[in-house]
């Protein structure tokens, strides 16, 4: 299951966190690193320091532009985060994290992102809301702040324990796939385009509608076919506006 758990950086700034987080993944038998955007080279003596014999994470780490293109294949998106949010996202703890881990794999397209922002400034809520959920590390609330590599190294520990505990058990067949994230955001455009074209939306006053429509569809985990089934409804919703225009 481990193999099948990506660590996603955005922005990273020190390439000395790189090389700390590949370091945190490699003791924890994780080898899937992505970099999004980052602020620095991410190959340098630093980062070879850092990684104390974990470079080769490094060296195989995808560099891509955004985060569509880090997690479009994942079934599962948690991003890390310490900020509180005007509108409220499922929060889980890194225990919980952990303890979701055997069901969210049990399939074997079953793929999960862990998603971690600048060191500055964390994630941006557009980049949190296109998560499943947001884990919190529960830190001593006078010194919360925690360098990106640690924050790493309590995630990919927790993700560790609840693979190890997991026992094989007799062969059941594969549960139904999950949408991933790629085909969840080419249902919201889908979505979005479908309500304005119904006069219900109005992009000039959006009121969150958006957001919160997101929110649900993320917490309700929907399975490939059923997303299919919802595209559908929205596809035929299209035609009977187009077909009315006509009449």
């Amino acid at each position: 299951m481990l193999e099948r758990i990506r660590i996603v950086l955005i922005g990273t700034s020190h390439p000395g966190n790189i090389g700390g987080t590949a370091r945190a993944m490699h003791n924890m038998g994780l080898e899937d690193l992505a970099l999004v955007a980052p602020r620095c080279e991410p190959l340098t003596a630093d980062t070879v320091s850092r990684a104390s014999g974990a470079d080769t994470l490094v060296h195989g780490a995808r560099v891509v532009d955004n985060l569509e293109d880090a997690v479009g294949d994942c079934t599962l998106v948690v991003g890390a985060s310490a900020r509180s949010r005007t509108l409220p996202w499922p929060m889980i703890t890194p225990r919980e994290l952990g303890e979701r881990l055997p069901t969210e794999l049990a399939a074997t397209q079953g793929r999960v992102a862990l998603v971690f922002g600048r060191e500055d400034s964390g994630l941006t809520n557009t980049e949190m809301q296109r998560c499943h959920a947001h884990v919190h590390i529960p830190t001593n609330p006078d010194f919360s702040s925690l360098n990106l590599a640690a924050a790493v190294q309590v995630l990919t520990y927790e993700c560790r324990l609840a693979c190890q505990a997991e026992a094989p058990d007799t062969a059941e067949p594969d549960p139904a796939p999950l949408a991933t994230h790629e085909e969840l955001e080419h249902y919201f455009t889908h979505l979005e385009r479908t309500l304005i074209a119904i006069g219900f939306h109005d992009p000039a006053m959006p009121r969150q509608l958006m957001a919160r429509l997101r929110r649900f569809t993320l917490r309700a985990r929907p399975e490939r076919m059923e997303l299919n089934i919802l595209r559908g409804v929205l596809s035929a919703t299209e035609r009977q506006v187009e077909h009315r225009k006509d009449e």
